[in-house]
C-alpha cells in the first residue's frame, strides 16, 4: 500500500504505524494528520475511498460521526469566549421551552459534559429523517423529562448533545450551527470540514463501510457488558436507529447533525484543533482567547458513564481521559472520537493536534487499535 502525502523528518514512525494498520488488514482507506505549533508535520492518506477500489485522494472527505462533537464544542467555546454564552447558565435562559418537565436545572455545562440527563428520546425511536428536522427534534427534547438529576452523573448523549448545543447557539445567534461553524470557524481557518455538505462536494465523499457486526436491539452489549432495553444505555442506543449507511445519502450529508453528521478529513480536523492547541490562534487567525480554548479542559465529572459503561472524565465538550484509549502522556490534553474509529486529540502542552479518519468502521465503540497506534507513534516522535 502506497502512502501519499508528507511526513516531516523525525515523524517517520507515524507513517510506519499508518502502514501497519493496512498491513494487518484493518484498513480499506484512511488519512492521518498531525500539527505541532500550527505546522503540519504529518499529512498522509492511502488505500481506497470505497469498496470499488477508487483511490483515497488528497481531498477525499468522509463522515466522522462523533468526532463532529469536537467541532460543535469548538463553536460553544468560541461563543462563550465572545461573552454570548455562559456555561453556568440554565439552558432555558436561552431556550425557554426546554425548562419543561423538570429540566429548568439543566445548565449549559451539563450539555457539554453529557450530564444533562437527556441522552436519548422518550419515547424512542427516531429514524434518520427525523434528525433532519431540527425544529421537530428540538421540540421532542424540550418536552421530555430528564432521566436523572442533571449534573449528578454522565450518560453519553450520543446524538442529542449536538441537537441541544445547536439549538442553544441558534437561540443566541439566530443562525444554525452549520452556518455559524462555516463562517466563524472553518472558513477563517481554511478547513475543509462541513456540518451540512453542499451537493457540489458529493463526489469527494469516501464511502463508509459499516461494521461487520450490526448491534441487535434485542441483544445489546457494550464493552463486554450485556445491557437491557430499559437501562439508560439501552434506551439511549435504541433512540436513534442508524446502520451507518445513512451518510451515503444526499439528505444526511445536507443535514446539520452536530453530534454525528460532520464531513471532513484528517487535515481539516487537525487544522481546526491546531487553533485550540495553540491558544486560540493559528497562522495569525485568532478564533478565541487562550483562556477560552483551555476551557475545554475544565473537568466536569469523573465517573462510570451510564451509556459507555467505562470511566470517563468529561471536560467541556471533550474527554479528559478514557480507559483503554491511548491519547497523550501530557496532562493538558483533551480528545474525542467517532463511531467506527476516527480520533481527534488536542494537546496544549505539546501545542499539537492529531487526527485520524477511516472508512472501514470497527464494530467496537472503544478500543480500536488504529487511531491509538497513530497517537503512540506521534508521541514517540515528539519524545
Amino acid at each position: 500500500m502506497e502512502i501519499k502525502g508528507t511526513i516531516k523528518s523525525g515523524f517517520e514512525a507515524v507513517g510506519d504505524a499508518f502502514e501497519q494498520n493496512f498491513a494487518e488488514g484493518l484498513e480499506v482507506g484512511a488519512a492521518a494528520a498531525v500539527t505541532v505549533d500550527g505546522e503540519f508535520v504529518v499529512d498522509i492518506w492511502g488505500g481506497d475511498s470505497d469498496s470499488r477500489g477508487t483511490p483515497w485522494a488528497e481531498d477525499s472527505i468522509i463522515n466522522v460521526y462523533s468526532t463532529t462533537k469536537t467541532m460543535a464544542a469548538t463553536c460553544m467555546l468560541a461563543l462563550a469566549d465572545r461573552g454570548q454564552l455562559d456555561f453556568d447558565a440554565p439552558v432555558a435562559q436561552y431556550w425557554p421551552e426546554f425548562a419543561r418537565n423538570g429540566k429548568d436545572g439543566v445548565l449549559v455545562r451539563h450539555v457539554l459534559s453529557h450530564t444533562a440527563g437527556v441522552p436519548g428520546l422518550d419515547p424512542p425511536p427516531a429514524m434518520a429523517p427525523e434528525l433532519y428536522d431540527l425544529d421537530a427534534l428540538a421540540a421532542r427534547l424540550a418536552a421530555q423529562a430528564p432521566w436523572w438529576e442533571p449534573g449528578t452523573k454522565s450518560g453519553y448523549h450520543a446524538v442529542t448533545q449536538g441537537t441541544l448545543e445547536g439549538e442553544v447557539l441558534y437561540r443566541i445567534t439566530g443562525r444554525r450551527m452549520g452556518e455559524w461553524f462555516r463562517d466563524e470557524i472553518a472558513q477563517p481557518l481554511g478547513a475543509d470540514f462541513h456540518m451540512g455538505l453542499p451537493a457540489s462536494e458529493d463526489e469527494r465523499v469516501a464511502e463508509l463501510i459499516p461494521p461487520d457486526v450490526v448491534p441487535d436491539p434485542e441483544n445489546l452489549e457494550i464493552n463486554g457488558v450485556k445491557i437491557t432495553l430499559d437501562s439508560i444505555a439501552g434506551r439511549t442506543l435504541t433512540s436513534f436507529l442508524l446502520d451507518a449507511t445513512e451518510p451515503r445519502t444526499r439528505e444526511w450529508r445536507a443535514a446539520e447533525i452536530p453530534a454525528a453528521g460532520g464531513i471532513g478529513n484528517a487535515r481539516s480536523i487537525a487544522r481546526i484543533h491546531s487553533m485550540l492547541a495553540n491558544g486560540g490562534e493559528v497562522d495569525g487567525v485568532r478564533i478565541m482567547s487562550e483562556a477560552g480554548a483551555r476551557r475545554g479542559l475544565e473537568e466536569q465529572i469523573d465517573n462510570i458513564d451510564e451509556v459507555l459503561l467505562l470511566r470517563l472524565r468529561h471536560g467541556l465538550g471533550f474527554a479528559r481521559e478514557l480507559e483503554g484509549w491511548e491519547t497523550s502522556p501530557n496532562e493538558n490534553h483533551m480528545f474525542w472520537g467517532g463511531w467506527g474509529g476516527s480520533v481527534a486529540i488536542v494537546d496544549f502542552d505539546a501545542r499539537a493536534s492529531i487526527a485520524y479518519v477511516m472508512n472501514r468502521m470497527d464494530a467496537d465503540l472503544t478500543g480500536d487499535p488504529r487511531g491509538s497506534r497513530i497517537a503512540e507513534a506521534v508521541y514517540r516522535s515528539l519524545g
